[in-house]
């Protein structure tokens, strides 16, 4: 009996505790690669096989939103925009909310047909509107994701219908949505899980959101989903709660139920550990600076957007001050032009972050008469004059 009982003591001895890393490889058990990152700093929170390059499928409609938003931006379509459907969009196959050659349908229609359900023959149209053609809104596509440093990721379409060299991987997914999500808009297409497209003939098609767990997890407002046989199933999802916005990607998952399980866990992993705090928020004064030749004589300073900060959940608020650097500010100047930075400093004295700052509202160049004015009344005061 001591034999056998030093035996097993021994066995024990050498079975190797799991690390926390270790144990949290089974979040996405169900799939062959995985990421959850968070929105704010981009940091990444949990990954498996991440850059691992994979057919997208359907998630290759985030880098289609992404343009169709990038076009709204810019001015050269708006969502009232009205598009004609081609022979060649309408002939689309896979998942479609079956529109026909010769309709017509606003931007905003075509966009709830692809963030909701999907639509290949919406998003061919779109592609045709932006660029002209098919083929030259993919070069387009593939540019951005050079720009956007996407290296596992080469597009073929603007779908994800399954073809050779159409490869991604769940980093540069992730990547991608949070460039989507920084246009906060598409969220309201995103979010929504069930409406109705109207047709041109009077009739209506249902549209529901391939994404279910938009409707079944608090606080998913998106993003894509995607399958194609070679693919498997595959998720880009998001969700924000107490001011930290996650972003989850799986792909290659067996079953639509594994997909949203495996995203479920991340999320969860990534609710119950970490927390976001505000440090400094952006329209708070950091410090107030002398303007030359402006409307007004001083300006106050305040970030260009708010300062927030990663927390795993059971860590205090750290305690940083801030160094402002703004030099020879001149009129005219706008708010959201950078004017300097702010030099986040810990309590040791290191720099840990460095921010982009604006003036706290726009300030028009002065005129030779106001500055008279204002100079006259300095002297009436007893002042040093001012430029």
């Amino acid at each position: 009996m001591k034999k056998v009982l030093c035996l097993l003591l021994g066995i024990l001895f050498f079975i190797p505790v799991a690390s926390a890393e270790e144990i949290s490889d089974d979040l996405a058990f169900n799939s062959k690669s995985a990421i959850l990152m968070d929105f704010d700093s981009g940091e990444i929170l949990y990954r498996k096989n991440e850059n691992e390059t994979l057919a997208p499928a359907s998630m290759t409609k985030i880098m289609s939103m992404l343009l169709i938003m990038e076009a709204i931006d810019n001015g050269s379509i708006t969502l009232d925009t009205e598009v004609t459907i081609s022979e060649n969009a309408a002939s689309m196959g896979g998942s479609q909310v079956f529109l026909e050659a010769g309709e017509v349908y606003k931007v905003e229609e075509l966009l709830k047909g692809i963030a909701i359900a999907s639509g290949n023959d919406a998003v061919v149209a779109m592609a045709e509107k932006i660029s002209g053609s098919v083929s030259e809104f993919v070069n387009r596509m593939n540019e951005r994701a050079k720009e956007l440093g996407l290296k596992s990721t080469t597009f073929k379409n603007p779908h994800g219908l399954d073809e050779e060299g159409h490869v991604s991987s769940a980093y540069d997914m992730a990547i991608l949505a949070r460039e989507l999500i920084s246009h906060e808009k598409i969220l309201e297409f995103t979010s929504i899980y069930e409406d109705y497209l109207q047709k041109n003939d009077g009739t209506s098609t249902w549209l529901v959101n391939t994404n279910k767990l938009v409707r079944f997890y608090d606080g998913v407002d998106g993003l894509k989903t995607g399958f194609t046989a070679s693919a498997g199933y595959c998720l880009t999802a998001t969700a924000k709660k107490n001011n930290l916005r996650l972003i989850a990607v799986v792909m290659g998952a067996d079953t639509s139920d594994h997909r949203s399980s495996d995203i479920s866990s991340l999320l969860n992993y990534g609710f119950n550990t970490y927390k976001t705090e505000i440090l400094y928020a952006k329209d708070n004064t950091l410090g107030t600076k002398r303007i030359e030749n402006g409307t007004m004589e001083t300006t106050d300073i305040v970030l260009t957007e708010d300062y927030v900060k990663l927390l795993k959940q059971t860590q205090a608020k750290p305690n940083y001050s801030y160094n402002v650097k703004v030099e020879g500010l001149k009129a005219p100047v706008k708010k959201g032009d950078i004017v300097g930075n702010v030099e986040v400093v810990d309590e040791s004295g290191n720099v840990v972050d460095t921010l982009d700052v604006t003036v706290k509202e726009d300030i028009s160049k002065a005129s030779v008469w106001d500055l008279f004015v204002r100079n006259l009344k300095m002297v009436t005061a007893g002042k040093v004059l001012i430029k």
